[in-house]
Formats: C-alpha cells, sequence, structure tokens
C-alpha cells in the first residue's frame, strides 16, 4: 500500500485537475479565446518545448532563471520548457509571420511549467491564455489590450474587475535625468519599492523632491494622472506620461465599469516590459488575474525589435473567480437500450452514461445515483421513452 501510494504523489507545485474542474477550465479557456477571436485575434500554439537560444531570447532573458532546460537527443542541443508563452507568440510573429501586415494580432492558450513557485503563486505548472498585438506603438494599442483582457474575463463571470497600470520605465528615466549616481540609484530604487517616504526624503536635493511626488502620485487613475503631469517633467521622461494620458479616456470608453488605478513606481514583475504595463485583479479572488504591457517583440543583441503590447492570463487565479456552472444532466442508459436510444438522447443534449452489464437493467436508478446521475431510463418506457429524474 505504501509503494503504491509514494506513486500518486506529485512533485511540489504540480496537481492533478480532477472532474467536475478539469472541464470547467477547458470551457474557461474556450469562453477566453472565442472573447479573444471576436476582435481579430488568430490563435496560434507554440510547442511547449523550444531550443534554448530561441526560448530565452530578447524578452525571454527575463524567465532564464525560471526555465527547466533539457538536453535534445536527437540534435544535442539543450532545450527549455516555456515558463511563459509571450515570448513565443512574439517570434512567432517576428519570424513566421514577418510578412503579414502590421499590425498582427494573435491569441494563445496553454500549460506553462517553471522551476519553482512564488510565495503568491505557489502552483510552477499555470495555463496561461492571452493575446500579443504586434507591430504598433500607437496608445490606441495600449487601451485595446487593457480593454480586451478585462472584457474577456468579464465575458467568462468574473465581477468587480480592476487594473492597476504601471509605468516601469520612469523612475529609470528620471534616476538618468537627475544625474544620480549607481550608488543614489540603488537607494532610491529600494526606497521606491518599500514605498518608504521617509527614506526618499533622505535622498535630499531635486531627487527626493521629484521622486517623492512621484511616489504620492498613486492612486485612482485621474488623480494620480494630475500629480505626474504637475511635475512638469522634461520631454525625455515624459513620454510615458502622455501615453497615460491618451491611454485612459480609450479605457473608460471601452471597459467602462472597470476600476482603474496607477502605480508610477512599481516595476517588479515587469523584467521584459518596455513601457505602460498593467496588473489584473477581481476583488474577493487572491492573486493577480493576469499581467500585460509593453515589451519589444524578436528583441536580441543584434535587434531592437518591433513595438508590442499584451497581456496573460493565469488560469490558476482565474478559476478562483469564476462562477461553476450548473451540474449538466447526465442520463443513465441501461445495457438493453444503451445502443438503440442513446444517439437519439445525445443528438438532443443529453449526457448519457451506459450500463455495462446485464445487471444495470435490473434497477436503473440505483446504478444512475451510484454513478453521479441526474436522470435514468426505464426500460419499461420502451424505445421511445425519456429520461426520469432521480426522486
Amino acid at each position: 500500500m505504501r509503494g503504491d501510494a509514494s506513486k500518486s504523489l506529485l512533485p511540489d507545485g504540480l496537481r492533478d485537475v480532477l472532474p467536475p474542474d478539469a472541464a470547467h477550465e477547458a470551457a474557461t479557456v474556450g469562453g477566453l479565446i472565442a472573447r479573444f477571436e471576436a476582435e481579430g485575434y488568430q490563435r496560434v500554439e507554440p510547442p511547449l518545448v523550444e531550443f534554448e537560444d530561441s526560448l530565452l531570447d530578447g524578452p525571454g532573458a527575463a524567465v532564464a532563471p525560471s526555465t527547466f532546460r533539457l538536453m535534445d537527443p536527437v540534435s544535442q542541443r539543450m532545450m527549455g520548457v516555456r515558463a511563459d508563452m509571450t515570448v513565443q507568440v512574439a517570434r512567432i510573429a517576428t519570424s513566421r509571420l514577418a510578412r503579414q501586415a502590421r499590425p498582427v494580432r494573435l491569441c494563445y492558450a496553454g500549460p506553462t511549467l517553471r522551476v519553482r513557485g512564488q510565495q503568491l503563486r505557489p502552483e510552477r505548472q499555470v495555463t496561461q491564455a492571452g493575446c500579443e498585438l504586434i507591430g504598433s506603438d500607437a496608445a490606441e494599442a495600449d487601451a485595446e489590450a487593457i480593454a480586451l483582457a478585462a472584457n474577456a474575463l468579464a465575458a467568462v463571470g468574473l465581477k468587480r474587475l480592476s487594473v492597476d497600470i504601471a509605468l516601469p520605465t520612469l523612475a529609470p528615466a528620471l534616476f538618468e535625468t537627475l544625474g544620480l549616481d549607481a550608488e543614489t540609484r540603488a537607494a532610491a530604487r529600494s526606497a521606491l519599492d518599500r514605498r518608504d517616504a521617509a527614506a526618499v526624503r533622505d535622498l535630499g536635493g531635486e531627487a527626493a523632491r521629484v521622486l517623492g511626488a512621484l511616489l504620492d502620485a498613486s492612486g485612482r487613475a485621474g488623480p494620480a494622472l494630475e500629480g505626474l503631469q504637475a511635475l512638469g517633467l522634461p520631454s525625455s521622461t515624459a513620454g510615458e506620461i502622455d501615453r497615460l494620458s491618451a491611454v485612459l479616456p480609450r479605457l473608460a470608453e471601452a471597459a467602462p465599469d472597470l476600476s482603474v488605478t496607477v502605480d508610477a513606481v512599481e516595476h517588479r514583475g515587469f523584467e521584459y516590459q518596455t513601457g505602460l504595463s498593467f496588473t489584473l485583479f477581481a476583488k474577493g479572488v487572491r492573486g493577480e488575474l493576469g499581467r500585460g504591457g509593453r515589451y519589444a517583440a524578436g528583441a536580441g543583441p543584434d535587434k531592437a525589435g518591433e513595438a508590442a503590447t499584451g497581456f496573460s492570463l493565469y488560469l490558476d487565479s482565474v478559476m478562483r473567480g469564476a462562477p461553476a456552472p450548473k451540474p449538466a444532466a447526465r442520463c443513465f442508459l441501461p445495457t438493453a437500450s444503451a445502443l438503440e436510444v442513446g444517439p437519439r438522447l445525445r443528438a438532443a443534449g443529453w449526457i448519457t452514461v451506459a450500463g455495462l452489464d446485464a445487471g444495470s437493467d435490473e434497477d436503473p436508478a440505483r446504478q444512475a445515483r451510484r454513478l453521479g446521475c441526474t436522470h435514468y431510463l426505464d426500460p419499461e418506457d420502451g424505445p421511445g421513452g425519456e429520461p426520469r429524474a432521480l426522486g
């Protein structure tokens, strides 16, 4: 017994998804993809494993510490198991679909695997579903990505959604403009990450004023934008604020029920983002539902990459907020009538469970209850009989 039990154990962070949860997750993924496709996003299916040099190129370098590696016994080259699907879709867009008219809109869904979980997300295998919009640097593209993510989540039943918009490149640009040395930059970054206003004041001079105001300019979108605009930043660092001011009204129109906040100093988790980024939440649901933002698709040591934006939704969190479906009606069919009646009932939308031995015909109601059915067919009703509900 002990040996058999040990064989059923799974590595930390991995789990079996059982009925009816597996069917619920599959239906939710289908609903998300249907919403993506309705707005012109075409589905692609990257492989689970790729050669390491392509999987970890450009933006993929940010997920290198989370990537499982293995040797391909055929080519003798190192391969990686994807930890994130964004970089794969970007590769497809900039290589296989390089000649397709821009912008190209792609969507996807599939499992990802990470070397280790995180404190707030201990799962190591997570199904992702998302979209990438590649070949446009317009503010309209940012608004489309955020609105599509929120509206797709609403379409599968999540409520009270919110998005937190981040500007991860703004603080580093200000460090450069302020002329901070390496030591002061590190202290400033640490203070901003901790939201430590006193430590920001201790920086002194113009850095304390500007970064303190930046720290204060977070919260509800409208006041946060006003606070950022009041900073009077030079054009070299004000670009992201201008983009934010263009995105917010479009987002309000495309997703009017979405609660929007702005965090001008957050950068953790946006390692490969190159501009406006965002995180999605739902009130009462533990963990983030997804992340997205601007990045350079196909970027690498010798290429700048294409302007791109997109998002990934995490099904482990999404399923915590997606309403459970009503139990499906399942009808038990005694052995004697299964072949004759089954096709007719299935054509009418029933799920049928057939008996496999003659003994099941003696008490079909008991067999139906034992097998988790809601209805049963009584042989006495003949081939034209209708399912009876269990009492």
